[in-house]
């Protein structure tokens, strides 16, 4: 089975515009931002999306959402406000298949998503 693009990035076989890095999360720059402010929160052990986590991913899905907290306060947006988007399947928008939590800002965010 072939490599995601985000396992290519964790294995560094694929450059990417590191924004935060742990040892258990890496996030990185949208190629394709949506607003001024678009990153990628990934976790290094691999998880398909939320909809697939099991009781065990807790721990890994909370690490997640902390490391999206630190981006937001290191992108300057923590007070201003951002959205946190995790895509779950092909009706759900995800495109590829390994989590990550899209970290946006950096303008008014309309809701609906337009």
């Amino acid at each position: 089975m072939s490599k995601t693009i985000f396992e290519k990035i964790l294995d560094k076989e694929i450059p990417a515009e590191l924004v935060h890095e742990d040892d258990f999360t890496v996030a990185f720059k949208d190629v394709a931002p949506q607003a001024p402010v678009h990153v990628l929160v990934i976790p290094r052990k691999k998880l398909v999306n939320v909809a697939s986590s099991s009781p065990g991913d807790i721990e890994t899905l909370g690490h997640v959402l902390n490391a999206a907290r630190i981006v937001a306060e290191k992108m300057g947006i923590a007070e201003s406000g951002y959205r946190l988007v995790l895509n779950n399947n092909r009706d759900g928008g995800q495109s590829v298949d390994y989590l990550h939590c899209h970290v946006i800002g950096g303008r008014a965010l309309a809701w609906p998503p337009g």
